[in-house]
């Protein structure tokens, strides 16, 4: 048996279509080319007839991918797999993944046929799905709680109709290792023509048990696992990528088996997803959490001191982090600014160092210390924002407030859209905030208005580089835009007010590109 263990994100697809986590177009491409430097296998791009936008982005996505196999995902129908092929039609690795359900549950209640029938569609849809790309990748939706002989028997179908990946899902996070394992293993012990196709695992974590159950799988002789980055997805989300790709390299012993993710860059990809959709990961995350390297307790801290592994069982260079802090402040130079950095993981090209010297700079004016973590901030920031042609640029924010004084913002925007370099605005509030907020509504016009507002102090003191995302709606034309602003400074309401601009920023983009928010359809 093949010792690989493909790695097939689905950040993008199944991820998305966890609430908070939707991306734009620009977004997408942005992480779907750090997935292929991550060295991800399989990238699931979106579900190509769900939405204009859907097929877009997997449209883009696959005409701009080289290495990575690009997957769309279709419904075991004519429509939805016409839609898939034509979105991938420039892909130089292209995919298409069908999906049927096979419970009794799914087959009675959501799909009202006979078992029968949803057999033949299953073939059926393989077969055509064929007829357009060769590599095809076929779900039995809700697979952990289906009658494992008609499983068998679907299973083995769709490999006779010609799919190359056959993937086993645990839609609804039901099951558990030692019952998972006993599937897989039922899979390859009853289904003849297994050994034809790839068998793949995609496990939900509603029990908190979706690495787990992974594992398992593989153990059992699957060669393909669906995560997503850090962990995102439906309800309680998906098998975390980088949890099942460190459990597999840490635990060799146990797995006998290998990825090719570039591991080095693990940190890099959670922090790019985490500034782009503005949903922090929490600080006890395994792998990339900000506490899963660090010891506090006196004897955690003289072990590790002495030697390493008597606290760790990774390396923290290996997820692409370090332990130790170089202090870096105003009169750094870029020398050991970009030193730092590279130590970091993090190699900028020539036209991306201005922007981010130019960011360090502003923050090192304001604050004594410049940590490893702030310059993870202020890199995901930069080069997220990067290509982005925004209308509305901040030029300047000043706050005035007082225990017996209402707070007042003066608030200076440059409109790229407007002839004028700049224009301004006073306006008072509740707060320091809220005044900025009213000052940017007064010279924007917009209606938007702050529906979430999450604070994240990315260092400690009273100096600490703070994270605001806010969730922003706009009514037009009848319909709600809902996007999710970010913004960052050593000033709590400086922030806020940055947040609320990024968040204009992104529906002034939406506006113009004509999309409206996608409805979500549940996939595997």
């Amino acid at each position: 048996m093949n010792n690989k263990v493909i790695i097939f994100d689905t950040t993008l697809r199944d991820g998305e279509q966890s609430p908070g986590f939707s991306m734009n177009i620009e977004e997408k491409l942005i992480f779907a080319e750090q997935l292929e430097k991550l060295g991800v296998d399989v990238i699931e791009a979106g579900f190509p007839v769900i939405s204009d936008g859907d097929f877009e982005a997997v449209s883009a996505i696959a005409e701009k991918l080289k290495k990575a196999q690009v997957a769309g995902l279709a419904r075991a129908n004519n429509k939805d797999i016409e839609a898939a092929a034509r979105a991938l039609k420039n892909a130089v690795h292209p995919r298409i993944h069908t999906f049927i359900s096979s419970s009794d549950i799914h087959i009675e209640y959501q799909l009202k046929k006979t078992r029968e029938e949803v057999l033949r569609q299953a073939i059926e849809a393989v077969s055509y799905a064929c007829s357009f790309i060769p590599n095809v990748e076929f779900s039995p939706m809700d697979a952990t709680r289906s009658d494992r002989v008609y499983l068998a028997e679907m299973v083995s179908a769709v490999i006779e109709a010609g799919a190359t990946t056959v993937n086993i899902p645990d839609t609804v996070g039901y099951t558990i290792p030692t019952e998972f394992y006993d599937l897989i293993k039922y899979l390859f012990d009853h289904v003849p023509n297994i050994n034809k196709a790839v068998i793949s695992v995609h496990c939900h974590n509603d029990l908190g048990l979706a690495v787990a159950n992974s594992l398992a799988a593989i153990q059992a002789g699957a060669r393909q696992v669906e995560c997503t980055v850090n962990g995102i997805g439906e309800r309680a989300g998906n098998t975390a990528m980088e949890e099942l790709v460190m459990a597999i390299k840490t635990r060799n012993d146990l797995f006998n088996c290998y990825t090719e993710i570039n591991t080095k860059q693990i940190m890099q990809t959670s922090k790019l997803l985490v500034n782009i959709t503005g949903v922090s990961v929490q600080p006890n995350k395994a792998i990339v959490g900000d506490n899963a390297f660090a010891h506090e307790s006196g004897i955690h801290q003289d072990g590790v001191l002495k030697h390493a592994m008597t606290y760790e069982i990774m390396r923290p260079e290996d997820i692409g982090i370090t332990r130790s802090k170089l202090v870096l402040g105003k009169h750094s130079g870029r020398h050991a600014v970009l030193s730092r950095l590279k130590e970091l993981g993090f190699e900028l090209k020539p036209e991306e160092v201005d922007a981010f010297f130019a960011k360090f700079k502003c923050i090192a004016d304001r604050k004594k210390e410049i940590y490893d973590e702030d310059l993870v901030a202020m890199i995901g920031e930069v080069l997220h924002k990067k290509e982005q042609n925004w209308r509305y640029v901040v030029k300047n924010i000043q706050i005035s407030t007082g225990m017996f004084s209402p707070p007042m913002a003066l608030v200076t925007l440059r409109d790229n859209q407007s002839d004028t370099e700049a224009i301004f605005e006073v306006a008072h509030g509740n707060g320091g905030v809220d005044a900025g907020v009213n000052a940017v509504k007064k010279m924007t016009g917009t209606k938007a208005n702050i529906k979430a507002f999450n604070l994240v102090a990315i260092t400690g003191g009273s100096d600490a580089l703070c994270e605001v995302s806010v969730t922003v709606e706009e009514e037009v034309n009848g319909n709600v835009i809902k996007v999710f602003g970010n913004g960052m400074s050593i000033d709590v309401s400086i922030a806020g007010i940055m947040s609320f601009v990024d968040a204009l920023n992104k529906i002034e983009y939406v506006k113009s590109a004509g999309h409206s928010q996608k409805s979500k359809s549940d996939g595997v």
